[in-house]
């Protein structure tokens, strides 16, 4: 009787589908930073609408590079201790062929490396909306180029590369939830802790100064957030990408009503603000756990996102940290949120088997998603107020008092978002003279 012969199993083999499928959610998802841009310039005041804007814009530039250099082989190179990778083709992108397919995958390699770029860049983007108004620039940036360094490139090895010990312990994180939002959400925490508040903090309104920007930023980010979802399955050959993209959907408008809902019965009042928040809310409950959770868990965890985050956003005033534009409340608890709840409405049917508690699996993969959440978390907040607390003793991370005051787009950019001189300007000029209005005019007619 002759030998049995084994097969070697075949090589997978460049896809033009995933390929081309996965280039199109890069650029959705590269999108979602401007979208973010106009999502938190509308809700600031007028005089820093244009800071607010450069803060997620200058990460398009930073990360990219560092990116190049060596993120990418920090975060997706051969493993090192469970905590970083690094390979030495990656560093540079010097030694990736054009045809090189990532790892068991049907996609250039090149293809991974720049879906991930994006991921990368708007990570830290999320933060900016905790700082507003009162950062420097020059500040910022360093920030940006030291936190993706030492907290976003191996936080992403953690979680997604091969080897990570979030990865191999079974954290479920289908694109993102420990990764990018609790890990800016408790960023931007320990930011705010080392540099104070804004001036005027719960004396002076601070109300949003273009809803219909917000609504164009919301709406930007929820179209760009298909791709940053389903992409992350890296193509679609199983369908496990089209359920992410229908929960998506689903689990947003869920947080969304849920969150009007709730505004409507603490409040009195259903607000475009609400609206904006509640969808992003959802968007952010489901990236970790829409692979792992049927379209009925995704209203479920929609719905639970939605009110959750909407009673977290008033922690600030009862904890006194200022949080300028709820990225702890929306950000970090939506994460948390969306990341436990794959502990209960997992459903086995979906990007693996695992089950979750409503589904007879038990609290097994609860407590994993506790270790990754609360690990990522912690070090995050710790090493983010770190290095706040290093550039403020070097640099200085704030502007002055009076800059703050005057406006920080003036004294950081040199520029205002709206040119109100050519109409009304008569009007501007007869109005009843401030110190701050008299300094305000000073720099603009300088």
């Amino acid at each position: 009787m002759a030998p049995a012969i084994t097969l070697a199993a075949e090589a997978p083999k460049l896809s033009a589908a995933n390929t081309g499928f996965m280039l199109i959610c890069s650029a959705l998802v590269l999108i979602m930073t401007p979208g973010l841009a106009f999502f938190y310039g509308g809700m600031v005041r007028v005089k820093s609408t244009l800071n607010m804007l450069m803060m997620s814009f200058i990460s398009m530039g930073i990360v990219t590079i560092l990116w190049v250099l060596y993120g990418f082989s920090v975060a997706f190179g051969t493993d090192k201790g469970s905590l970083v990778g690094w390979t030495s083709d990656f560093v540079g992108f010097s030694g990736i062929g054009k045809m090189e397919l990532w790892d068991g995958y049907t996609i250039p390699i090149y293809v991974f490396a720049v879906f991930q770029l994006m991921f990368a860049i708007i990570t830290p983007a999320l933060i900016s909306g905790a700082l507003a108004d009162r950062v420097k620039f020059t500040a910022w940036s360093l920030f940006i180029a030291l936190w993706a360094t030492v907290v976003y490139f191996p936080v992403a090895h953690w979680v997604w590369g091969t080897g990570g010990w979030a990865f191999d312990l079974g954290v479920i994180d289908f694109a993102g939830g420990t990764a990018v939002h609790i890990n800016a959400g408790a960023a931007a925490l320990g930011v705010i802790l080392v540099i104070g508040k804004r001036v005027g903090f719960k004396k002076d309104p601070m109300r949003p100064h273009s809803l219909p920007l917000v609504m164009l930023g919301c709406g930007l980010l929820w179209f760009g957030w298909f791709g940053f979802n389903a992409g992350s399955w890296l193509g679609n050959d199983d369908g496990v990408g089209a359920l992410m993209f229908v929960n998506t959907q689903i689990a947003t408008a869920a947080a969304m009503l849920a969150w009007l809902a709730y505004e409507k019965i603490r409040h009195g009042a259903f607000t475009t603000l609400g609206a904006a928040s509640g969808a992003v809310a959802g968007l952010v409950a489901i990236t970790p756990s829409g692979g792992a959770v049927s379209p009925l868990g995704a209203i479920a965890v929609g719905a639970i996102a939605g009110v959750l985050c909407a009673m977290a956003v008033g922690l600030k005033y009862r904890f006194n940290y200022d949080d300028s534009l709820d990225v702890v409340g929306v950000h970090l608890v939506g994460g948390v949120v969306g990341s436990l709840l794959i502990g209960f409405f997992a459903s086995g049917g979906g990007q693996s088997d695992v089950k979750g508690l409503f589904y007879g699996g038990g609290l097994d993969q609860f407590w994993k998603q506790c270790a990754g959440v609360f690990a990522v978390l912690g070090y995050s907040l710790v090493a983010s107020a770190i290095l706040a607390f290093l550039i403020d003793k070097t640099i200085g991370m704030r502007v002055t008092e009076e800059e703050e005051i005057a406006g920080i787009d003036q004294a950081e950019h040199a520029e205002t978002a709206y040119d109100f001189s050519g109409a009304g300007g008569g009007a501007a000029r007869t109005a009843v003279p401030t110190p701050v209005a008299d300094a305000q005019t000073k720099k603009v007619d300088a």
